[in-house]
């Protein structure tokens, strides 16, 4: 789908406020709202809008420990990946999970109200995740900028 100006514009819009309804929306983008209705419609159709969605303040909800851990698997056996992904995916606290080519083959992100809770994850959870090789920790000090906003 190719996009002009105006399909941009609602986009950035929608990147700023996602709760925006189609009438403000529509006035802050400078169209009327059956228009403005239909691009959004049809951006979503098209798979560019894949959905709408609220970000919750982990730490406000007690999650005050959050920890990168950069994983590589030991592949000897074929399907390692599957296996390690689909018991990954099953631990709560497990907010992301990437993989990835070169050394580190998995990044994931974890969040814990504290260290105790942390160190209790580590040991009876990520631990016993199949087909671990190495593990590196990193935690997070202090968050510079986080978003999901595309320049565009």
């Amino acid at each position: 789908m190719r996009l002009d100006d105006i399909d941009r514009r609602l986009l950035r819009l929608l990147q700023e406020d996602a709760t925006l309804s189609t009438a403000d929306l529509a006035e802050q983008a400078g169209l009327s709202a059956g228009p403005c209705w239909r691009r959004i419609e049809k951006m979503e159709t098209a798979g560019v809008i894949k959905g709408r969605r609220i970000r919750l303040n982990h730490k406000a909800l007690g999650l005050g420990v959050e920890v990168f851990l950069r994983i590589t698997l030991d592949k000897t056996a074929g399907n390692a990946f599957d296996e390690f992904l689909r018991e990954a995916r099953k631990i709560p606290e497990v907010a992301g999970i990437q993989t990835l080519l070169g050394r580190v083959d998995v990044r994931m992100d974890v969040r814990a109200r504290d260290l105790a809770h942390y160190q209790d994850i580590y040991k009876t959870r990520i631990l016993a995740l199949p087909h671990l090789l190495d593990i590196e920790a990193l935690m997070l000090v202090s968050e510079v900028k986080n978003t999901e906003r595309l320049p565009i």
